[in-house]
């Protein structure tokens, strides 16, 4: 197929993924205030759930664009916690970051993961960050936003 156009083109990210996930943040965890968006890219994650009336800290390692509460670093298990929730729309590498910090912590978090740091295909992926979760101590579900793209979201809260 060199050269040739593909029959079945990769669909563009859903533009409503940020508020569909913002929805569900509200709706899952309506007690929290303050949340930090890891891996947050351009903020927009940040500006959706700013918009819902949460104080929210977007890390990165560098700023992209919104005008939002931003920490341009790396966002790693060694950082102070100063949140109630932790998010991260596709934050890539981070993933397993955030699902470890929620642990450690005692914090709920709500992730759309995408790609692995590990190499390991998408379905293994899914598994493996719930089984993380689990062995860490948090109850781990799964929840779907309806949407195009990634959009398998994985929900932790501490356990008890």
């Amino acid at each position: 197929m060199r050269g040739r156009a593909r029959r079945h083109p990769v669909p563009l990210a859903d533009k409503r993924r940020f508020s569909l996930f913002a929805d569900l943040v509200q709706r899952h965890f309506p007690g929290c205030r303050r949340a930090y968006d890891i891996a947050g890219g351009m903020g927009k994650l940040n500006v959706e759930l700013s918009a819902r009336g949460l104080d929210v800290l977007t890390f990165d390692k560098r700023w992209k664009r919104a005008e939002v509460k931003y920490a341009e670093r790396l966002f790693t298990l060694d950082e102070p916690c100063d949140c109630d929730l932790l998010v991260g729309m596709h934050p890539d590498g981070a993933t397993r970051v955030l699902v470890e910090y929620a642990a450690r912590h005692g914090r709920p978090f709500a992730v759309v993961p995408c790609c692995s740091d590990n190499g390991m295909s998408y379905k293994p992926w899914m598994r493996h960050l719930a089984q993380l979760g689990g062995d860490l101590g948090l109850e781990v579900v799964e929840e779907a936003l309806p949407m195009d793209g990634r959009a398998r979201v994985l929900i932790g809260r501490p356990k008890g």
